[in-house]
């Protein structure tokens, strides 16, 4: 058993797909299958159920699964602290954020980086913002951007990048508009109001809260993935929408919409970096954790 195989095993374990796991891992379908096959054959243990449709982990290869991503994690940690001392580091660091968080982000931290490690590489994933916690919390990446939760959960690190208000939404020139000043907003006015929501995450639950402040239950329209969805939907009439302001600012289609002035505001976003604490022992994560001050 070596690192390479357990590298295998844990990029078949995330994607559950031999073909897509071999080109993570740089080598074939066959080679990879013949490389889990050492492994069940050395635990004694089958680690996978496979069918002509589909592959899962048993009970044995989520425990194995564990183990592999501690193992890789410590001979990580230990072989970038032997390029530390000696002055050079190499490797590659996984990463996890939306789309509005690449363009609104990334493009400074990693300038910077890149000028002060350029052996390091980034391995960059995208997707819903709501994942990004789980993704680090499972091993899946070493660090993520992302909204902080209300509680942060033990053994996990975050460090601030920027604050971000959380805004109400509706199309432009729409009939019937929701009144947009200082005042408290009044409850008839929301009841019958269509609204376009997160369909999980913190920003779903800040709004859920709002609504039952406001003691009326919210007139859902749709519940959807990812914010950038809820700017379109809102920006075809087709109701309130809720997002943090960085992704209007970072839309295309920021003109169509306008930031309604409804008090009491939801409360803003903080997002940051988050990474587990154990793996700011890495030389390599600290090196880019370290590029925001």
């Amino acid at each position: 058993m070596d690192a390479r195989s357990l590298k295998q095993f844990v990029n078949l374990s995330d994607c559950l797909h031999f073909g897509r796991a071999s080109e993570a891992s740089h080598v074939s379908p066959s080679a990879l299958s013949r490389s889990i096959k050492r492994l069940e054959d050395e635990l004694g243990v089958d680690l996978f159920e496979r069918n002509n449709r589909s592959v899962s982990l048993t009970h044995a290869g989520r425990l194995f699964l564990n183990y592999a991503r501690d193992t890789l994690g410590d001979w990580d940690a230990i072989r970038n602290k032997l390029m530390e001392e000696s002055g050079e580091l190499r490797g590659e660091v996984s990463m996890y954020c939306s789309v509005t968080a690449s363009y609104s982000f990334l493009f400074e931290i990693l300038t910077r980086f890149r000028r002060d490690h350029p052996h390091i590489e980034i391995k960059l994933h995208t997707g819903d913002p709501e994942d990004a916690i789980p993704r680090v919390l499972s091993g899946e990446e070493d660090i993520s951007i992302g909204a902080k939760p209300q509680n942060l959960m033990a053994g996990l690190a975050f460090k601030l990048i920027a604050v971000s208000p959380l805004v109400f939404i509706e199309a432009r020139r729409k009939k019937g508009q929701i009144h947009s000043g200082n005042a408290q907003p009044e409850a008839e006015e929301w009841a019958g109001k269509p609204m376009i929501l997160s369909e999980r995450g913190l920003a779903r639950r800040r709004v859920d809260q709002w609504f039952r402040a406001l003691g009326v239950q919210a007139n859902i329209y749709a519940q959807v993935a990812g914010n950038e969805a809820i700017v379109s939907m809102v920006s075809l009439g087709l109701g309130v929408g809720v997002v943090p302001q960085i992704v209007l600012d970072n839309s295309p289609l920021a003109d169509t919409v306008r930031v309604l002035d409804i008090k009491p505001a939801l409360e803003a976003y903080e997002v940051g970096l988050f990474t587990l604490e154990k793996k700011l022992a890495s030389p390599l994560i600290n090196a880019l954790w370290s590029q925001l001050k």
